[in-house]
This record gives structure tokens, C-alpha cells and sequence, in this order.
């Protein structure tokens, strides 16, 4: 079996995209039920220098999309960054789970050696990487991190989920042993 770039970029981004968007389906929920505005789990945070729960989903879209838009060696569509309801949020998930899962299998050609160069704003340094370090040790790290610090904030503020809620989608492998 072959594995792709592609593949292993569009089998990790969609499912998770798919499981936050049903997490904050449940945090909708769980504000009705506890007659909570939608705005304080929205606006909620781990810490106080920490990104709100929006800012989280913004950054996971954002890293879905600008890897595979550099894996692509395309420029990465721009999103206003201005959600601030649950059907904004799960607009955005959706548009970054639309434009991951039409990218271009051929766009991906040579993505693995394609040099992506990641500047840090304000300090005159940058990370020059492979396509394959990229998405290795830059952009799965940042979308888990934002994806797991979303989840892990409704989580903080009581909305039930569980590890299934997280990963659900690897429910698919699980078998009966006995």
C-alpha cells in the first residue's frame, strides 16, 4: 500500500475538523441545558494568557489549511477570523474541511522535498523545512495542540465529553477480541 502526503494530510485534518465541530455541537447543548450564553464557553480560556476557545478553532482551521496550501506550494485562502457564534465557528470548520478535502491529489507532486520556509514575525528568523519536516514537526504538532486545547476548554467548563469525543473516528478499528 501507498501512502501519500495527501493522504495522510486529508486523513488526519477532516476527521478531527468533523469531531470539533460535533464537540461544539455538544457544548451548544450543554449551554441550553445549563442556560448558559453560547459566548462564555466561546470566550472561555485554560489560563488567562491562554487563546479563547474560538481562537482555538480559528488556529485549527488555520493549520489545516495553510499546511496543505504549502504542501500545495499555493497560497493559503485567508479567513477574516471574525466568528463569534457556535454556527460561524462550524461554518469555518466546514469551509477548512471543504478546502482540504479538494485539494488537488496532483498539487501535492514533489510536496515531500518542497522547501517551506515559516517566518517568525518580528525577529527576523525563520524555520526552512521539507515538505515532509513541515507537516511532521510543524503542522500536526499545531493542529493537535489547538485541537486538544479546544477540546480540553469545554471539557474545563464541564461540557461532557470523552476520549471518544476526541478521536471518535478511530472507532472504526475497534473489534470484539472474545
Amino acid at each position: 500500500m501507498t501512502h501519500t502526503l495527501h493522504g495522510f494530510a486529508v486523513q488526519t485534518f477532516v476527521p478531527m475538523l468533523q469531531n470539533l465541530s460535533q464537540n461544539l455541537d455538544k457544548a451548544a447543548e450543554f449551554a441550553r441545558e445549563k442556560d448558559i450564553e453560547f459566548s462564555v464557553l466561546a470566550n472561555a480560556r485554560l489560563a488567562p494568557d491562554m487563546l479563547s476557545l474560538i481562537r482555538q478553532v480559528q488556529l485549527s482551521s488555520d493549520h489545516a489549511k495553510g499546511c496543505m496550501a504549502r504542501l500545495m506550494g499555493a497560497e493559503q485562502p485567508a479567513y477574516e477570523d471574525n466568528e463569534t457564534t457556535l454556527d460561524e465557528l462550524k461554518a469555518r470548520i466546514q469551509k477548512t474541511i471543504d478546502y482540504v478535502e479538494g485539494a488537488p491529489v496532483d498539487a501535492f507532486k514533489d510536496a515531500e522535498e518542497r522547501k517551506i520556509t515559516i517566518e517568525i514575525p518580528n525577529n527576523g528568523m525563520a524555520f526552512d523545512m521539507t515538505g515532509v519536516e513541515f507537516f511532521r514537526d510543524w503542522a500536526l504538532p499545531n493542529f493537535y495542540f489547538h485541537v486538544t486545547t479546544a477540546y480540553n476548554i469545554l471539557r474545563h467548563n464541564g461540557v461532557n465529553l470523552g476520549k471518544r469525543d476526541f478521536m471518535g473516528h478511530a472507532v472504526k478499528y475497534l473489534r470484539q477480541t472474545a
